[in-house]
């Protein structure tokens, strides 16, 4: 009798630790330390975007910022729990969530039913009902089909806990008949998958917002409302959501196409010295990469009829100021390219804050250090921000028009060719840091998991 109670014991204090590991002490955000539910990393822009924001909202509170990564539906889970002190992870305001209250709204997206081109798309929501449809589990799409659901009791779809670049893929190669996914999700699939479409929308558009707890601290949702109202005001959420989705479906499908092809094909052959210039430069090599593509197709024998060539297509000029003899071969042409690049980051004033620092000069590689900084006065005159590419972009076109060029130092320039070669590289990084993923740290996607375990270990020393 002495041993089932003795191991009734042990069991109690085994549930009573796990529960503690699961339960971690939330610190006041008031103490200087806040604690943010974020997308994970797998999610791309979305994740980098509400990180950014999320880190800006710290910087207001004055306040040290702790981030877990986690699945929406885990995320929500979480919050309930009392786990964070807000859940940066773009949750739908339409949508009812027991225990939780949303924050202002910061962002109106459209919700679609995407499905392959190849087979006839369905022209309204009954249509579907015939389909294989598929959502993420948790997110806010399958929130905007529970609420479709309410008015086509047969409309039926699988839930999966992937992600909505997942499920876009499988849309593409056939294995589900459409999927649910937002309009900045399609357009990031559209560069890999060109025979996707968006066949509807299957609700209102969603009014993202960030969630808290139904008995969060009023001050802190008074904070948010403070910090969403001045960064519409400002202008900074404008700049973060231009410069997370801003570039989207600039390219030509055929393009996105050969692209994937020739990251195949040739640029295996060259990948080695973009790290060996990167590695001197600092730059991420999926940058030198992407800028080379733009320029050359990465043909190391690419030559204009201004006479421009290589790999990163230098100017005799910008050849002799890098000290590079021989244009023609790839290392040492990618090689200069990479340290001009650099030279013109160096040469923009120290305040502007990446990417927007790598976007100028971008721009100034395409068309002078001297038109970049036409452009930039044009937008200072305008009012707008010129240490901001998402502004700057907006002005640089227009030194081709003498109404403007005529008013500047350099004179004439074509603008908009820069803002094309920009966005078109901003597209290309992107694509490669999908296609050729850096071996990141486990420890970051693991974040929550090491959260819930250091409470036991506390208990246990």
């Amino acid at each position: 009798m002495f041993y089932p109670l003795r191991s009734l014991h042990a069991a109690l204090i085994c549930t009573y630790l796990l529960l503690a590991a699961c339960t971690p002490q939330l610190p006041a955000w008031r103490s200087g330390k806040l604690v943010i539910i974020v997308p994970k990393t797998s999610q791309g822009a979305k994740a980098e975007f509400e990180r950014e924001l999320g880190q800006l909202f710290a910087d207001q509170l004055h306040s040290s910022l702790k981030s877990l990564t986690m699945p929406q539906d885990q995320a929500i889970k979480a919050l309930q729990q009392h786990g964070a002190h807000l859940a940066a992870i773009a949750l739908r305001s339409e949508t009812e969530i027991s225990d939780l209250q949303f924050g202002p709204s910061y962002q109106n997206v459209r919700e679609l039913a995407v499905c392959n081109n190849e087979s006839k798309p369905p022209k309204r929501l009954a249509d579907l009902v015939s389909r294989k449809l598929a959502a993420v589990t948790g997110s806010a799409q399958e929130a905007t089909l529970l609420e479709a659901q309410k008015y086509l009791p047969s409309l039926q779809w699988q839930t999966r806990q992937r992600s909505p670049r997942d499920l876009l893929a499988d849309v593409a190669n056939g294995t589900l008949d459409c999927a649910a996914a937002s309009e900045l999700q399609l357009a990031d699939a559209y560069n890999y998958h060109p025979n996707l479409v968006a066949a509807l929308d299957i609700g209102a558009p969603s009014r993202l917002v960030w969630g808290f707890p139904k008995d969060a601290d009023p001050e802190l949702l008074n904070q948010a409302q403070v910090f969403f109202s001045r960064i519409q005001q400002d202008g900074t959420l404008d700049r973060l959501l231009d410069r997370y989705y801003g570039h989207n479906q600039r390219l030509a499908k055929m393009d996105a196409a050969a692209f994937i092809s020739k990251t195949r094909t040739i640029l295996p052959h060259y990948r080695h010295m973009f790290e060996d210039a990167a590695s001197i430069t600092g730059d991420d090599w999926r940058l030198l990469a992407a800028l080379a593509y733009q320029e050359s197709q990465w043909d190391p024998l690419a030559t204009s009829r201004t006479n421009v060539r290589g790999m990163m297509m230098l100017t005799e000029d910008t050849a002799d100021r890098m000290k590079l003899d021989n244009r023609l071969d790839a290392s040492e042409n990618i090689l200069a390219g990479a340290k001009y690049l650099m030279l013109l980051k160096e040469q923009l004033p120290e305040r502007i804050p990446e990417p927007d620092r790598t976007w100028l000069a971008l721009a100034a590689y395409n068309q002078g250090y001297g038109h970049l900084e036409d452009a930039r006065i044009l937008t200072r005159r305008a009012g707008l921000d010129p240490d901001s590419w998402s502004d700057v972009k907006k002005w640089m076109p227009r030194l081709n028009q003498p109404g403007y060029y005529e008013t500047l130092k350099r004179g004439y320039a074509r603008g908009g060719e820069a803002v094309i070669l920009v966005e078109n590289i901003r597209n290309y990084y992107d694509m490669l840091k999908r296609l050729e993923p850096e071996h990141e740290s486990f420890t970051s996607e693991m974040t929550t998991t090491f959260e819930l375990l250091e409470p036991l270990q506390r208990l246990l020393q």
